[in-house]
């Protein structure tokens, strides 16, 4: 099985050690992904514009997405976020979890993690 990665230069990757993306088994594996912003509205669209750059790359698109995963430190934020998530995924949503957690910054109010098909 051929497996690439994909970096996006992001300063976590080289202090954790991971990459963006990997591209493997027909599957596009997006890592959780944060964005800037003051707001969890701007952070979301700025992180859906992060992960929307790597599937690109990766030769697919947020409308071969199978699944995402949403984690926010306040889940009462996440209403705030539906009509980013409904305008990206649009009809064909894919499956979806919300996770209420702690993120690895108080500054992150969304992070937001996806797996698409890859070249579909």
């Amino acid at each position: 099985m051929t497996i690439k990665r994909i970096h996006s230069g992001g300063a976590f990757e080289a202090k954790i050690g991971y990459c963006r993306a990997v591209v493997a088994g027909g599957f596009v594996h997006v890592a959780g992904t944060v964005g800037q912003g003051d707001t969890v509205e701007a952070q979301c669209a700025d992180a859906l514009a992060i992960i929307g750059k790597v599937l690109t790359e990766a030769g697919s698109g947020f409308e071969n997405a199978v699944r995402v995963t949403y984690m926010l430190p306040n889940a009462a934020d996440f209403e705030a976020c539906w009509p980013k998530l409904q305008e990206t995924f649009g009809a064909n949503p894919p499956v979806a979890t919300m996770i209420e957690c702690g993120l690895i910054d108080p500054k992150y109010l969304i992070e937001i993690e996806v797996t698409a098909l890859a070249g579909a």
